[in-house]
């Protein structure tokens, strides 16, 4: 990773809008991915936008491959705020990711996190800061859904379903989290930096929202309409890609406590039978006998669970184990449920004197409880720091080159900091 802070001498002249309350700081973070076309109108909207009496710094957080990188240091001295752009090595998390690297960056009150396509209009940004300083708001969302907002830049009848479509699911599965939110889908937003701790955000993809309203939970939440610009340049970012990352994500913050993990646990073992079905149909087919066959097919039901519960419920867990030393846990605990389920139906029949149908339905409830329970200590549970030759995510090395052209209070309160 590398950091480039491009602090431009102080301009005369006060713009100040009479309304905009006295905040301490903004730092604007922009995640970039292949956005130079954008930058230089970017940088110009927000010089015209943001009052000078504002302190404010602007952070570049870039995953590009083009030159984006140098066309923000070209630009740079043409904006009287400072402008940092933090390059990263690996784009770990996506935009989503890039957006935590910024917070972690910031030293400012507030921080407004905005696209760099220009499709975010700057001259909100003081709206933004002022509406939270009245509110005493955590965190303001700048809504295309209410009253004066637009979603008019999204272009398509496509994406215009599948952003509806996006924020209608968002909302359904956390009702109470996002209460307040009407566009959980926006990229334009700002926080109160005491409201979020950057570690304990684990972002995929683009919607940090999302991330950040349901893991860090802001107490008070208010809304500003905005209306969605058109792309100045370039194409957009969404894919099929973005969309299956979505999708894995929602995954991840829906299963965050353990009854949500062991419903999705039970679901994922359900499909499972499928696999288990077709393998043992193919292999008695084949000629084989029924033991052996329903022995072998099980192993499909094994592998094709592991794979769900590897890409929708432990994604975050992956790194403390290899991925053989995973599977080979996982496989034994499933098999063990075979040899554990017909001894303890036995034991329920002739002991406690059950029919054979309740005391199935019982083996079943505790060999699954158990095989969940198993999984999560014995496969997935975190144990310190990841074992060596297990490579953590996020960038591998930072370096950083400063250049000075004069200093403002907020830079200079940014680096005693």
């Amino acid at each position: 990773m590398s950091q480039e802070s491009i602090v431009p001498g102080e301009l005369g002249g006060d713009l100040r809008p009479p309304a905009v309350p006295e905040p301490g700081a903004v730092t604007i973070v922009v995640p970039t991915f292949n956005e130079s076309a954008n930058i230089r109108r970017l940088l110009r909207q927000i010089t015209e936008s943001v009052p000078a009496r504002l302190p404010c710094e602007v952070v570049f957080v870039d995953d590009s491959t083009d030159d984006t990188p140098d066309v923000i240091r070209a630009a740079a001295p043409h904006c009287p705020y400072p402008v940092t752009v933090l390059h990263r090595d690996e784009p770990a998390g996506g935009l989503g990711g890039a957006v935590v690297e910024g917070l972690r960056t910031a030293g400012s009150d507030w921080i407004v996190v905005m696209d760099g396509d220009c499709q975010h209009p700057p001259s909100l940004v003081p709206d933004l800061i002022a509406t939270g300083e009245r509110a005493g708001a955590e965190l303001v969302v700048a809504s295309r859904y209410i009253e004066g907002g637009s979603r008019a830049g999204l272009s398509g009848g496509y994406r215009v379903a599948v952003s509806r479509a996006a924020t209608w699911l968002t909302k359904s599965l956390f009702p109470r989290r996002l209460h307040g939110i009407s566009d959980p889908m926006s990229g334009f937003f700002a926080l109160r930096r005491s409201t979020v701790t950057a570690d304990a955000l684990k972002p995929l993809g683009y919607k940090i929202l999302l991330e950040l309203a349901v893991r860090s939970r802001p107490r008070t939440v208010t809304e500003v309409p905005f209306v969605f610009q058109d792309r100045y340049a370039g194409v957009s970012k969404s894919g099929p890609r973005e969309g299956w990352r979505f999708l894995r994500h929602l995954a991840g913050l829906r299963t965050a406590s353990p009854m949500a993990r062991m419903a999705v646990f039970g679901l994922i073992g359900v499909t499972g039978f499928l696999p288990n079905l077709l393998g043992l149909w193919a292999l008695t087919a084949s000629g084989m006998h029924y033991v052996p066959a329903e022995i072998l097919a099980n192993q499909c039901g094994v592998v094709w669970n592991f794979l769900l519960i590897e890409r929708l419920l432990f994604r975050d867990r992956r790194r403390f184990r290899r991925w053989w030393d995973r599977f080979g846990r996982f496989a034994l605990l499933a098999n063990a449920d075979l040899l554990l389920r017909i001894p303890l139906i036995a034991l329920l029949v002739g002991r406690f004197g059950m029919e054979a149908l309740p005391a199935t339905a019982c083996a079943l409830v505790t060999t699954f409880v158990l095989r969940f329970v198993g999984t999560e200590a014995l496969v997935y549970l975190p144990r310190g720091r990841p074992r060596g030759g297990v490579k953590e995510s996020g960038p591998a090395r930072e370096s950083r080159v400063t250049q000075h052209h004069g200093s403002t209070g907020a830079d200079a309160r940014r680096r005693a900091e």
